[in-house]
C-alpha cells in the first residue's frame, strides 16, 4: 500500500466580494456571482506569497501525518505564481519544516495542475522505493488584470499532501494522466498578467481534458461512476466541475464536497487539491474518491484513493478547510485589494 499519510490546507483570511470589484469597473455583479457561482475571493496579505502559505499547509500536514520531517525525501511545489524567477521555492519549504538537508526539491509549473504534478511525483519516487516520504504542494497566489474576468475569481491558497507506505489514511488505488498541446491560457516572459484564449478555454481545453482523464482512469482501475463516493474537479468557476460532472455520469452530491472551496476562488494550482482536502475532511473509511485536475496548455492528472480507518484519527489534529472558509474573514475594498496585489504601480522619477 502506498498513499496520502497527511494532509494539510491553508487559506489567507483576507477576502473580498465580487461586488466590490464589479463595482469599481460598472460590471453587474449578478452576473458574474451567476456565470461563476462565487460570492467572494480570497487575497493574501503583503507577507503572504505562495512559499509562506505552503510552509502553513505542509506544518498542517506533517502533524496529521505525525512524522518526523527529516524522514521526508521529497519536496515538490507546485505553482503558477513562484515568488522568484529565479529562487526555489522548494528550499525554503524544506528548511522551514525541518526537511533539510537530505531532501529532493524542485519548483514546478503547469498552470493549474502544477500541484498535482507534485503530488504525482513524490507518490511515484515512494513507489519506486526511493524514499520514505514525499510532500506535494499546491499554493498560488492567483494574478489577474484589473477588469478582467479572472480578476473576479483568481483566488489565493494552498494544499499538501504527504505520501509513504505507513500510517496511510488515504490508499492510491490508480493515477491516469491526459495532456495535448492546447493554447487556451499563456503569460510570457515579463507580463505581469496572464492571457485566455476565448473560445479554446471550455470543450478543447477543460472539458476533453478532465473528461479524458476521467474516462481514462475509471477504466484502468475497472469502476463505474456509482462505484466513486466522491469526485473533485479542477475549479475555475462553480459550473464547469458540475458541467463536466454530468458528462461522466457523476450526481450533484458526489461533487459537492469538494466544491466547497470554489466560495473563495479559484487557486490554480491549489483548486483541485484544495477539493481534496476539503473531501478528505468528511470522507468515512472505506469511501473512494476520484481528484481530476486540469493545467491549461493542456492536461489532466487523476487519482483514485480508498480512504482508511486511521482518518478518523488525525482529521480533527489540525484546522479543517471548511473551518477556514467559514472562520475568521477580513473583507477589504478594492483600494486596499488592488495594494495587497501590487496593481497600483509607482511611476519612476
Amino acid at each position: 500500500m502506498v498513499g496520502i499519510v497527511g494532509y494539510g490546507a491553508y487559506i489567507p483570511c483576507y477576502r473580498i466580494r465580487v461586488e466590490e470589484i464589479a463595482g469599481v469597473w460598472g460590471a453587474d455583479a449578478e452576473s458574474y456571482k451567476k456565470g461563476l457561482l462565487l460570492e467572494e475571493k480570497s487575497v493574501p496579505a503583503p507577507d503572504q506569497d505562495t512559499i509562506t502559505m505552503a510552509v502553513e499547509a505542509s506544518r498542517r500536514a506533517i502533524k496529521r501525518a505525525g512524522i518526523n520531517p527529516q524522514e521526508i525525501g521529497a519536496v515538490y511545489v507546485g505553482s503558477e505564481s513562484h515568488p522568484y524567477a529565479v529562487k526555489p521555492s522548494g528550499t525554503v519549504l524544506a528548511e522551514a519544516i525541518g526537511a533539510c538537508p537530505d531532501v529532493h526539491t524542485a519548483d514546478l509549473e503547469f498552470a493549474c495542475k502544477a500541484g498535482t504534478e507534485g503530488m504525482y511525483l513524490a507518490l511515484s519516487q515512494v513507489k519506486a522505493g526511493d524514499i520514505k516520504y514525499g510532500l506535494g504542494v499546491g499554493a498560488d497566489t492567483s494574478q489577474g488584470a484589473p477588469g478582467d474576468a479572472l480578476e473576479y475569481s483568481t483566488a489565493a491558497g494552498a494544499a499538501a499532501f504527504i505520501f509513504g507506505r505507513e500510517k496511510i489514511i488515504a490508499e492510491v488505488l490508480e493515477t491516469y494522466s491526459f495532456t495535448t498541446d492546447t493554447p487556451d491560457f499563456w503569460r510570457r516572459e515579463y507580463q505581469y498578467y496572464p492571457r485566455h484564449g476565448g473560445r479554446f478555454t471550455g470543450d478543447p481545453a477543460y472539458f476533453k481534458h478532465i473528461v479524458g482523464a476521467g474516462k481514462g482512469i475509471m477504466a484502468k482501475a475497472k469502476v463505474k461512476p456509482e462505484d466513486i463516493t466522491y469526485v473533485i474537479f479542477h475549479q475555475p468557476n462553480g459550473k464547469f466541475p458540475l458541467r463536466v460532472g454530468e458528462l461522466l455520469g457523476f450526481k450533484k452530491k458526489q461533487i459537492e464536497p469538494g466544491l466547497l472551496v470554489n466560495r473563495l476562488g479559484n487557486t490554480y494550482s491549489g483548486s483541485s487539491p484544495l477539493g481534496l482536502t476539503a473531501t478528505l475532511d468528511i470522507a468515512k473509511p472505506g469511501d473512494v474518491v476520484l481528484i481530476v485536475s486540469f493545467g491549461s496548455g493542456a492536461g489532466s492528472d487523476a487519482f483514485l484513493f480508498r480512504v482508511t480507518e486511521r482518518i478518523d484519527e488525525v482529521r480533527d489534529l489540525v484546522p479543517k478547510t471548511g473551518d477556514m472558509l467559514n472562520g475568521r474573514r477580513f473583507y477589504v475594498n478594492y483600494g486596499t485589494y488592488a495594494k495587497f496585489r501590487k496593481k497600483i504601480r509607482k511611476a519612476e522619477k
